[in-house]
């Protein structure tokens, strides 16, 4: 049973930064896809990062919305995925979503993700 648990939201000003985790357990998986999506209220849950693993490489790719504000990477002995976002904006406000796809794709589409973790809140305030 894999079990995604994320952490790190919060309220921050707009401007400041704030590091989410994912820790994943449980599974077996050598190459595997984990992405980050938000959904802000009466929206639907859109892409924000990912990162391809494969043992020890991990490819990044990134919203357009996010690119060079927002970092993923991952700790590989943990098993562990963050995402550092700085210059961060009130339109970045959202429950954040950490997501497993046992696929070693790129996919942006939420419906190919079979796991995900709980949400975290982050609200960015003017």
């Amino acid at each position: 049973q894999v079990q995604l648990v994320e952490s790190g939201g919060g309220l921050v000003q707009a401007g400041g930064s704030l590091t989410l985790s994912c820790a994943a357990s449980g599974g077996t998986f050598n190459k595997y896809t984990m992405g980050w999506f938000r959904q802000a209220p009466g929206k639907e849950r859109e892409f924000v990062a990912l990162i391809r693993i494969n043992w020890n490489s991990g490819i990044t790719y990134y919203a357009d919305s996010v690119k060079g504000r927002f970092t993923i990477s991952r700790e590989h002995d943990k098993r562990t995925v963050y995402l550092q976002m700085n210059s961060l904006k009130p339109e970045d406000t959202a429950l954040y979503y950490c997501g497993l796809d046992s696929a070693y794709d790129a996919s942006i589409r939420p419906r190919d993700y079979e796991y995900w973790g709980q949400g975290t809140q982050v609200t960015v305030s003017l």
